[in-house]
């Protein structure tokens, strides 16, 4: 890896081929390097839920419009929450003026700036926590700039600066890829930042805090900085942190490249919190259960959380649609490439994951197993392409309620992506008899070895193109049939062609077994058509069944199997019995207050995915996720 000097690094990003809104047109910003917007956080109360904003506006005189950003880079959707917004005051050289929300931008404020006045004060209070969306504990907050600003309307965010500061609780510390941070006391002032650069720049900040670093060239490194609820939620296990230690030379040998100035792998362990990961150019915002570094279990189910984040640093934020890339956070983003974005990333996330050891490689034959298994089972695949998942990506990241597997969802495209992209590496491999693979492509893609934190777009023509340089292929050809058509199957050639077939037998799936257990359920997804919790309460049920036939249904309760209360281990022993019987398994439910008895017609005992060798092939496998780094 060739070190760069400090001077090459371009502290901004640039679109190289397109800003993916032709006809946008930039107003005059009036924040300045010289004269920034400033931006003044007390996150003192944030354990209370609560952060006080203060915001420093440059502004023209007369009419004046204020937005709050709606489309988020990484959430791939308008999910600003504008709802976080409250108690919003705006004032004048100490005047208070009155505003005006659109009529039909919901997000943008409007308010006429006096005779004299060359800026505006905006208070609100940013509400850190909602169901389903919380931020903050008593121990830890998750900070993303975005919810906690309002800025010029029509402006090029690569060209609006602001300089922000926070004031954290008594006893907390922070982490983040922010530049120059200075601290007085609690308050934290930071330079004066692009404001596309700002929102890329998420802040982590809590009281029980462990700084990990991971890999170190000159004054470049990657750093896992992890917030816990709890202190011993944060005693990691030697033989776990080492395998996150091999994560960036496992990535530099993936991509042959790097494209930040350091990074902040910024991970929340936190139950209330929720699991989520959303990418950033020099960092990523992770937030996972408090187990997350202390459990096997977690590591399977989820191993993939920080490298597949890290990854995106190279295919998402360096590498990114010329459509998805935006002016500013009120363009519409256009998502139909997420295919690449999304699911090629699904694909490299988890196997950096088995390279570095946090999952370990034996097992990676299981694992594709299981995502084979739940792409091949969702029967709305008959009728919506993978193209319409993407495209409709906005909508399907939202989109709730039962039999989403008729519906399908967002996790579609990353799960199908990731066999997808499997399926391009295993015919690269072949074709030229393990002479190149997927990470020459990507080692053509990320191209050159190293720069600052910047954008160069691509279209779908752009991956075509390059795989044929890499391997001549009617790679057009084969994106029509797996992303632009329905598919009765997903890619099935790979594992194949890797020298492995897809079988059912009555062994539990380690991974599916961890998800079930993490989930607290019951998986007879394969079996006999239902998932369902530990208590009875049935999740979901799928089309044609028979489950589906029997008349169960998502929202019904089991209360009992063949006349014995519900319990795992009373439907396990129902399906044993039923193997070696013709009759039906009756089983007692209940639905909004209604019970009666259903007959459950199904014979085969438990059933669960697995890999299998084919005998006198080459495990194409074994190569795809041995250790690469030096």
């Amino acid at each position: 890896m060739r070190r760069f000097a400090a001077a090459l690094i371009f502290w901004c990003a640039v679109a190289a081929q397109g800003t993916g809104a032709q006809n946008f047109v930039a107003q005059t910003p009036l924040a300045t390097q010289q004269r920034p917007v400033l931006l003044s956080l007390d996150a003192s109360t944030a354990a209370d839920g609560i952060i006080r904003v203060h915001e420093r506006i440059p502004a023209s005189r007369g009419a004046f419009t204020i937005v709050y950003p709606k489309w988020i880079p990484g959430e791939h959707g308008p999910t600003g929450p504008l709802n976080d917004l409250a108690a919003l005051r705006i004032s004048a050289r100490g005047t208070a003026l009155d505003w005006r929300r659109d009529n039909i931008d919901m997000y943008a404020f409007h308010v006429n700036v006096p005779a004299g006045a060359d800026a505006i004060d905006c208070d609100f209070l940013l509400l850190m926590n909602a169901p389903g969306d919380v931020m903050s504990t008593h121990s830890l907050a998750v900070l993303n700039w975005n919810r906690a600003l309002l800025y010029q309307e029509g402006i090029d965010s690569h060209h609006y600066y602001v300089r922000p500061s926070i004031e954290l609780p008594a006893g907390w510390d922070l982490a983040t890829a922010l530049r120059e941070p200075a601290r007085s006391g609690n308050r934290v002032t930071f330079a004066v930042t692009p404001l596309n650069m700002l929102v890329d720049s998420p802040l982590d900040a809590g009281r029980y805090v462990k700084k990990m670093p991971l890999w170190r060239q000159g004054s470049a490194f990657v750093e896992l900085d992890a917030f816990a609820d709890y202190p011993q939620d944060l005693d990691v296990p030697a033989e776990t942190l080492k395998a996150y230690e091999r994560v960036p030379d496992e990535a530099f040998a993936m991509y042959g490249s790097r494209h930040f100035a350091d990074y902040h792998a910024l991970l929340t362990l936190s139950d209330a919190v929720g699991f989520a990961g959303i990418e950033h150019h020099q960092s990523s915002d992770d937030r996972a259960p408090d187990d997350f570094l202390t459990s096997d279990q977690q590591a399977l189910a989820s191993g993939d959380l920080v490298t597949h984040e890290f990854s995106h640093s190279w295919n998402g934020k360096y590498r990114r649609p010329a459509d998805l890339t935006t002016p500013n956070f009120q363009v519409p983003q256009q998502t139909d490439l997420l295919w690449v974005y999304e699911g090629m990333n699904q694909y490299l996330g988890d196997v950096l994951s088995f390279r570095a050891g946090i999952r370990k490689p034996r097992l990676y034959p299981e694992y594709l197993a299981s995502i084979y298994a739940a792409m091949d089972y969702q029967t709305g695949r008959a009728t919506t392409p993978l193209i319409d998942l993407t495209t409709g990506a906005p909508y399907y990241y939202e989109a709730r309620g039962q039999y989403s597997a008729i519906r399908r969802n967002a996790g579609a495209f990353y799960t199908e992506g990731e066999l997808l992209w499997l399926d391009v590496d295993t015919i690269i491999r072949e074709r030229s008899h393990g002479e190149r693979s997927l990470d020459t492509f990507l080692h053509r893609f990320t191209e050159p070895t190293t720069t600052g934190p910047i954008v160069v777009t691509y279209t779908r023509g752009d991956v075509e193109r390059l795989l044929g340089s890499v391997e001549p292929y009617d790679w057009h050809g084969f994106f029509d049939r797996y992303v632009y058509r329905t598919s009765v199957h997903p890619p099935t050639d790979d594992l194949a062609r890797a020298g492995w077939r897809i079988v059912y037998n009555d062994k539990p799936n380690e991974f599916i077994a961890a998800r079930a257990s993490d989930n607290h359920v019951i998986a007879g997804w394969y079996a006999y058509g239902a998932t369902l919790d530990n208590d009875g309460v049935v999740h979901d049920v799928r089309e044609n069944s028979p489950a589906w036939r029997a008349g169960l249904a998502p929202g019904m309760h089991v209360l009992a199997v063949n006349g014995q209360q519900f319990s795992s281990d009373s439907l396990e022993y129902a399906l044993r019995r039923a193997q070696h019987s013709t009759q039906p398994i009756s089983l007692i439910v209940t639905q909004t207050g209604w019970y009666q008895t259903l007959s459950l017609d199904y014979h085969g005992g438990t059933a669960y995915p697995h890999l299998e060798r084919i005998a006198g092939t080459t495990d194409m496998l074994a190569h795809i996720v041995a250790p690469h780094g030096k």
